[in-house]
């Protein structure tokens, strides 16, 4: 009998997104299409498992070696920091991490940052010299400078329509992101070869959509 593949999916837009190079790849996913409350699923054949999680927590499942494979924003990677394979980009998802504040605003030392995002602004500006005082956000982040509470953000921007909509502005990019494709790196070793049919079916997907 054959080892279960399992692959860890953020739920919503990036796991849709997911099943369609994941079934080019030869990969049952019909069962994400009615999956209900589910959060564990296995297709027919019982050779892959998927397992339904929050964003962040993709990265977690796969370095604890419950998910051999999982499907993440670049920007999660970044964040957790985990001894994951990063194998591909999947090309989806892509957006930008981005500053963004008030463009005439001159704040005071030390800087202060909302984010969702607290060890990769902690990572930028360290970098450059410059000490800063984070303040942890988990949504609308927009809000920080609008009611004071911070001089800037760093969030992901897609298309800037919140903030402009809210008179904040880009003030600079951080870097690109969008979905990465991650592994296990003991399950890489253990199932290697399987795990290497599907992982080189997806990069063929990829490729010929370049």
């Amino acid at each position: 009998m054959k080892d279960v593949i399992t692959i860890a999916l953020a739920k919503g837009r990036l796991a849709e997104q997911a099943a369609v190079l994941l079934e080019g790849a030869g990969v049952d996913c019909s069962v994400l299409r009615d999956q209900g409350r589910k959060l564990v699923l296995e297709d027919a054949r019982g050779e892959f498992r998927f397992v339904l999680v929050k964003p962040s927590d993709v990265p977690t499942y796969v370095d604890c070696g419950v998910a051999d494979l999982g499907v993440v924003g670049k920007d999660t990677i970044m964040e957790e920091n985990r001894p994951l394979y990063e194998l591909l980009d999947l090309g989806f998802g892509a957006c930008r991490l981005c500053i963004a504040g008030y463009e005439d605003k001159k704040p005071v030392a030390p800087l202060r940052v909302a984010t969702k995002y607290p060890n990769i602004a902690r990572a930028f500006y360290h970098a450059r010299g410059e000490n800063i005082e984070i303040i942890k956000l988990n949504g609308s982040v927009e809000l920080g400078p609008l009611i004071g509470l911070s001089d800037v953000i760093l969030d992901i921007v897609e298309s800037g329509g919140t903030l402009k909509a809210n008179g904040l502005k880009v003030l600079e990019d951080v870097c690109d992101v969008s979905a990465r494709l991650v592994a296990n790196r003991v399950s890489l070793k253990v199932k290697g070869r399987r795990m290497r049919e599907v992982i080189d079916r997806i990069h063929v997907q990829i490729q010929e959509g370049t």
